[in-house]
């Protein structure tokens, strides 16, 4: 059984996500960001990076146990141990599919992830980084309206790992201040990836966790502060 060491984040829930579409069964290991539990020993034995998720598979390649962080990274080796499913098998299909995987690593989390933080957590609200991540937002946005304007799903005809690393950044656009009807294409392809039970199932792992206020001082300098940056 594979261990998910993570916490109900975007990142966290495209591994949920990947883990109930494929059937691979698994153990949750909660890892509560907020209260630096992605510092202690064991966490930092899987992954040096101390970023959830990460995975331990006691029957890795070659039978052996084998750990694995970054969200991209393990959503392809859950595909390449389930036979490929989930990326399509053709060369262009295949790469057209790695190609969106990356476009959201590369550019949708971490910049949404700036926005949120500026426009959300920062002490100082500073009006050029708000401005210029909720424009990078609506750019990104853009491109995948136009993508999602000449195919079904971000690969293609067919759902696969591209939408799934990349739904979880796209749900809730409330809190970027986007509007998913100004994006139709994208509204489509978010409601329709949103009624699959298998995605259902993977958001609501951790959903109790998930933080329903603002967050507090302590949160912040454990996620933000001097704790995030200390030589480990």
């Amino acid at each position: 059984m594979i261990e998910v060491w993570t916490w109900p984040t975007p990142n966290g829930h495209k591994v949920h996500i990947a883990l109930e579409e494929l059937g691979l069964a698994y153990k949750v290991v909660p890892v509560n960001i907020g209260k630096g539990e992605q510092f202690k020993p064991e966490f930092l034995a899987i992954t040096p990076n101390h970023r959830i998720p990460a995975i331990v598979d006691p029957e890795g390649p070659g039978g052996k146990r084998f750990q694995l962080f970054e969200s991209g990274a393990i959503l392809i080796y859950l595909s390449e141990k389930c036979g490929g499913k989930l990326i399509p098998a053709d060369p262009v299909g295949r790469y057209t599919c790695l190609q969106w995987i990356m476009f959201q690593m590369g550019g949708v989390g971490p910049m949404f992830g700036q926005y949120n933080h500026f426009a959300n957590y920062a002490g100082e609200k500073l009006a050029y980084p708000i401005e210029r991540y909720t424009n990078e937002v609506r750019r990104l946005h853009r491109v995948l309206d136009k993508r999602l304007g000449e195919a079904a799903f971000l690969a293609g005809g067919e759902y696969s790992m591209a939408d799934i690393c990349t739904f979880p950044w796209i749900r809730n656009p409330d809190r970027r201040g986007i509007d998913l009807t100004d994006y139709p294409n994208v509204k489509r392809w978010h409601d329709a990836i949103a009624a699959r039970p298998a995605v259902q199932r993977g958001v609501a792992v951790l959903a109790e966790h998930q933080r329903r206020g603002p967050m507090t001082e302590e949160e912040k300098e454990i996620l933000f502060g001097k704790t995030q940056f200390a030589a480990r």
